[in-house]
């Protein structure tokens, strides 16, 4: 048992002055098995504790019913057997570039801008989950002999709101469940930020990549007292599929390093090890200053150029923030650990059985419904995964331009079962018009909700309408594929596949043999946009447009012996699948 609290300068552990090196590892990125070895990797770079963010939408996925909330309780285990002390980040927003920053869709769908206020039926359902969520914190607090020292109130409030009842509710709700260690909040170093993110009482910490004492300068104007905490030192950046990948330089990452612990300060680093978004769970962006652009999707890998790579291997920046860090330590730094084996060998699969689309939307679809005008996903309940609209174009007509109105993301559009284009957000309108009569779908996919800024929450589908020249057409069937559908390996046994059609759009199935099962990297070259399961596990989206060109598969999902591999390939599909 050991009292942990916040004082007038410092962090004090049983009276005695602290200082938190923090490094973020979100335990839902990292496969279970691999869990002990990247928290020991963190205690090798230095670091004393550890940060996790809690996804609200990965656990309850519909109101009431819960999914695996215990499994922040055997991380937080994990950490303590690891010799660290561990911050919980709960929510409910997240931001993480994780889908809708964590929030339920269907919590957002009705609600729209009423999230993350204190409007009664916004808070209702955050404090059930709460009241699901915090025992597995509760039980694990350092004054009850666990890990856990810290709990944050919201995420980045001041960046989207200013509702300090919203904040207060949430603050005295963690108390009232028996959070008793000290409560936080992170926002910006910016005078609005912290105005509308801060909870009088409760330590106020920023997040920043570079410029730490100008930052601490801004933070002590709102809070003249209490330890100084970086609670997001940005060691690195995310990436955006279609962009170049961002990386940050390990000298600079740590000259700013070095900076956050002259002022005297605690930190915690995101990311010491990203991992990965595995089955389709990474977040969006908005380009743009006020983030009310095009949608920036961002991609599966999650590496984030963090000092502990995807594959959990220590990097350039690792080995820099441990020199750092090491003077910090109470003792020798521990090695890092050995690293996890790798695939002992590369295996090629040519999937020998395949399913066209629609057959596939058929088997493992939700039932087909009519509408006036094309639901959102939010109204056909799809977190992730994609949505059939099919509608007539009556005639005789001449060719007029056909538009997806308010498309969100990417449509892949189909008249009289030819494909006639792509649609997306910047580009609305098929190039060739279409005459009347004519049968049209569109196969719309979420690439990920917006994480971050004032449209968290948005619609996603055709959230307009889709016209012919200025006409609405109206009575729009609509039937959803979720992705987890497939979930599990059994899922498409007993489908009926068949010999692949070359190039072809649908869910393709091939088997391999491993000796020597490890990490590896899976590619798909000459295949376009998709997912890939393993064993039944989902890996996440590819797509051609790029950087990111491999999949990580975690070694504990290959195992020795006979393995199998779907990929679900939405727009043109390939020949081979590589692991190396």
């Amino acid at each position: 048992m050991a009292d942990f609290v916040v004082g007038e300068e410092h962090f004090l552990l049983d009276g005695r002055p602290v200082r938190l090196l923090s490094g973020a590892l979100h335990y839902f990125r990292v496969h279970e098995a691999q869990w002990g070895h990247r928290l020991r990797m963190l205690r090798a770079m230095g670091l004393n504790c550890v940060e996790t963010y809690v996804p609200w939408n990965l656990h309850e996925p519909a109101p009431g019913e819960f999914r695996d909330v215990g499994a922040l309780g055997r991380f937080l285990d994990a950490a303590s057997e690891a010799g660290l002390w561990a911050i919980v980040r709960p929510g409910p927003y997240i931001c993480a570039e994780w889908e809708n920053g964590g929030l339920p869709h269907w919590v957002t769908g009705p609600l729209g801008s009423r999230v993350r206020t204190r409007d009664a039926e916004y808070t209702g359902h955050v404090d059930r989950w709460f009241r699901a969520l915090m025992p597995q914190v509760v039980a694990r607090q350092i004054d009850r002999g666990g890990p856990v020292i810290m709990v944050q109130v919201e995420n980045e409030y001041g960046s989207y709101g200013s509702d300090r009842v919203y904040l207060r509710h949430l603050a005295d709700l963690l108390v009232e469940l028996g959070v008793s260690v000290p409560l936080f909040t992170s926002d910006g170093p910016e005078d609005h930020m912290l105005t509308g993110g801060s909870v009088p009482g409760v330590l106020a910490t920023a997040n920043f990549g570079s410029g730490a004492r100008e930052g601490f300068e801004v933070l002590r104007r709102h809070q003249p007292k209490g330890p100084l905490m970086c609670m997001e030192f940005w060691c690195g950046w995310f990436s955006h599929w279609g962009d170049e990948a961002v990386v940050r330089d390990a000298d600079s990452a740590t000259a700013a390093l070095r900076e956050i612990l002259e002022c005297g300060a605690s930190v915690n680093i995101y990311m010491a090890h990203g991992g990965t978004n595995f089955a389709g769970w990474a977040g969006a962006n908005r380009g743009g200053q006020q983030h009310e652009g095009l949608l920036e999707p961002d991609i599966t890998s999650y590496d984030y150029d963090a000092p502990v790579d995807e594959f959990g291997r220590p990097t350039k920046k690792f080995w820099a923030f441990r020199e750092l860090l090491a003077p910090y330590a109470d003792g020798p730094l521990p090695e890092p650990p050995g690293q996890p084996p790798a695939l002992a060998a590369p295996v090629v699969v040519r999937p020998a059985e395949w399913l066209p689309l629609g057959e596939v939307m058929d088997a493992l679809g939700g039932a087909e419904s009519e509408h006036p005008v094309p639901p959102s996903f939010e109204e056909l309940d799809v977190d992730r995964g994609l949505v059939r609209y099919r509608l007539e174009v009556p005639g005789p007509r001449r060719a007029y331009p056909l538009t997806a109105s308010g498309l969100r993301d990417r449509a892949v559009v189909y008249v009289d079962g030819a494909r006639a284009g792509v649609l997306t957000e910047g580009a609305e309108t098929l190039e060739e018009p279409v005459a009347g009569p004519a049968s049209v779908e569109l196969w719309v996919e979420s690439l990920g909700r917006v994480n971050y800024g004032p449209r968290v929450g948005e619609a996603k589908g055709i959230t307009g309408g889709v016209l012919h020249e200025r006409q609405y057409l109206h009575g729009v069937r609509a039937r959803a594929l979720r992705l987890d559908a497939f979930d599990g390996a059994g899922a498409v046994a007993g489908l009926p596949f068949r010999s692949p059609v070359e190039g072809a759009a649908g869910l393709y199935r091939g088997s391999f043999e491993v000796r020597g099962a490890g990490d590896a990297a899976l590619e798909l070259p000459g295949w376009t946009r998709g997912f890939v399961w393993v064993n039944g596990f989902n890996l996440g989206r590819y797509w051609s447009v790029g950087p990111q060109d491999s999949l990580f598969v975690p070694g504990p999902v290959l195992r020795e012996g006979a393995n199998e591999v779907w990929v679900l390939e939405l727009e043109q599909g390939g020949e081979d699948v590589r692991l190396g």
